[in-house]
């Protein structure tokens, strides 16, 4: 079974693409009888709050009509931001060599937690090199929950 965040992908992402955007990726966080939807977007120009609010518009009136999710719900549409969330290969073959934190969605070795530079992406065993403070480490990209590229200021 596909999770809520992939069927709502399908449904949003030639959408947004039509729009002029690009749909980074989404999160769907439930948290009982509520959750959140958050869809975050970017554009060559960047993305401002006018941007969110058109496409929030646009998503709201698709999902009164598909009602992609059967408990209540807030939608929020954003920028990635400077800590963009990673979701896809693509994502990690794009910032090569950048810092990232990451969290699996079960420990390797007692670890669930992991923050290095992407050394290398494999789109044939769709895994991550992770070079960290104690050497590499190849992860299943299946099996990471959430990643972040790390702001440096």
């Amino acid at each position: 079974m596909a999770k809520i965040a992939d069927k709502i992908e399908v449904l949003t992402d030639p959408v947004i693409t039509d729009m002029g955007y690009e749909l980074v990726g989404i999160e769907h966080v439930a948290s009982g009888k509520h959750s959140i939807l958050r869809v975050y977007i970017d554009s060559e120009n960047g993305i401002g709050l006018d941007d969110c609010e058109a496409v929030s518009r646009q998503l709201s009136a698709i999902f009164d009509v598909e009602d992609p999710i059967a408990t209540q719900y807030n939608l929020e549409v954003s920028s990635p931001g400077v800590e963009r969330p990673l979701f896809h290969i693509g994502h990690y073959q794009r910032f090569l060599g950048h810092d990232i934190k990451l969290r699996l969605v079960r420990p390797i070795n007692g670890q669930r937690k992991f923050n290095g530079a992407i050394g290398s992406v494999s789109e044939t065993d769709h895994s991550v090199e992770l070079i960290t403070e104690l050497g590499s480490v190849t992860l299943d990209i299946e099996l990471i929950e959430k990643a972040n590229l790390v702001a440096h200021f």
